[in-house]
């Protein structure tokens, strides 16, 4: 049951037609993981990202491991991680026997730093151990990470990159949309995300023969035949199609919630801005963030915990940056390359409150919270 009364970090809103796609599902009786809507749906993400194809999936960490299994990645093997993200960015790898290697962050964007990749990769090729399988750059919070030198740095030693945008759809780097600059990109529908359909998540590519085999092992890989054969393991992992059709209605307000959430941004900005010991990550030049969720940089752990817990006695939800990756116990005995910038950012970030149906009084009254301490 929803709290009344308590201001969230950032909860679904609906934008009023998601009911009618619905109910367009449940008239002609498409209540499974095929039907109309989710062709649709697949096809309009397609077309917004500006990728040949789609596959929309139960979660972007199942997006994650499909794309895994996809490049060949098993047990012995190694993939490169962005250590500042959630679990599901991770987890993946493990699933496939694989090993994590985490890379710290840079300071601009807070993402994967390409300068400690190629340093990563150099010492890895030097000790003549192999490549890893994958690079998994991450856009956290909806500011994309440095594509361009991550790329660059990948097509030296051929290694393909998943590009984890589960925080940023509509996210853009020089015009190009984040999920459309790597081997494959990755959404999440989440609950919490900026366009939900309660859980889900997609793959997105333009190499068709990768979307038609994420089509295939999500629906337990079942072989082309009258009866139910396999000769692959699979996983039950395809989108409902009324999942789907929620999905449809919240395209529809889509740029709407972008606008949104960049204007929640811009007002903690302008309120907060010359507030000692607090900063905002700008947009470097040819960035354009979705803004998912505003994060802001304080001087010290004190003072991020001081704004959280009082803003936890008012009840109002905010919530500390990822911790990194390589700082989780299940993660321990994982390679990490890079210094303390990650470490740093999860204990000073703090995410505040950043839904889209916040009104002007609840800004207002988190702002001034933050102003009196």
């Amino acid at each position: 049951m929803i709290e009344k009364g308590k201001i969230w970090l950032s909860p679904p809103h609906m934008g009023g037609r998601e009911q009618w796609y619905i109910n367009q599902a449940f008239e002609t009786n498409w209540i499974s993981t095929v039907g109309p809507q989710i062709n649709a749906f697949e096809k309009l993400l397609a077309h917004f990202i500006g990728t040949e194809n789609s596959a929309v999936l139960g979660s972007g960490t199942a997006a994650i491991h499909l794309a895994l299994r996809i490049l060949g990645v098993e047990h012995g093997d190694s993939v490169i991680c962005q250590s500042f993200t959630f679990a599901g960015s991770a987890n993946p790898i493990v699933y496939q026997g694989a090993a994590p290697i985490f890379i710290d962050s840079e300071r601009e964007t807070l993402n994967m730093d390409p300068d400690i990749l190629e340093d990563a990769l150099k010492q890895i090729d030097h000790s003549k151990q192999p490549l890893p399988k994958a690079i998994i750059p991450v856009h956290l919070y909806g500011m994309p990470a440095k594509m361009i030198e991550i790329n660059s740095i990948a097509a030296q030693y051929n290694i393909p990159v998943i590009e984890d945008a589960a925080e940023a759809l509509g996210s853009k780097l020089n015009g190009k949309m984040a999920g459309s600059m790597g081997a494959m990109g990755v959404l999440s529908f989440n609950g919490n995300k900026i366009i939900t359909t309660s859980g889900g998540g997609a793959l997105l590519s333009n190499n068709k023969n990768y979307i038609d085999e994420v089509r295939f092992l999500a629906t337990q890989a079942r072989d082309n035949a009258p009866h139910y054969q396999h000769t692959q393991i699979g996983y039950n992992y395809r989108m409902g199609n009324i999942n789907a059709a929620v999905g449809l209605g919240q395209m529809e307000v889509l740029e709407e919630r972008i606008k949104q959430k960049r204007e929640v941004f811009n007002y903690y900005q302008d309120s907060l801005n010359r507030v000692e010991g607090i900063e905002f990550i700008e947009e470097p030049s040819g960035y354009f963030s979705n803004r998912w969720l505003t994060t802001i940089l304080t001087k010290s752990y004190e003072q991020r915990e001081t704004i959280r817990l009082t803003l936890e006695k008012e009840n109002i939800e905010s919530r500390p940056l990822w911790k990194p990756m390589h700082l989780q116990p299940v993660f321990k005995n994982a390679r990490y390359f890079g210094g303390e910038v990650s470490e740093e950012i999860f204990n000073r970030g703090l995410c505040l409150p950043s839904g889209t149906a916040l009104n002007k009084e609840e800004l207002n009254k988190i702002v001034t919270i933050i102003l009196q301490l």
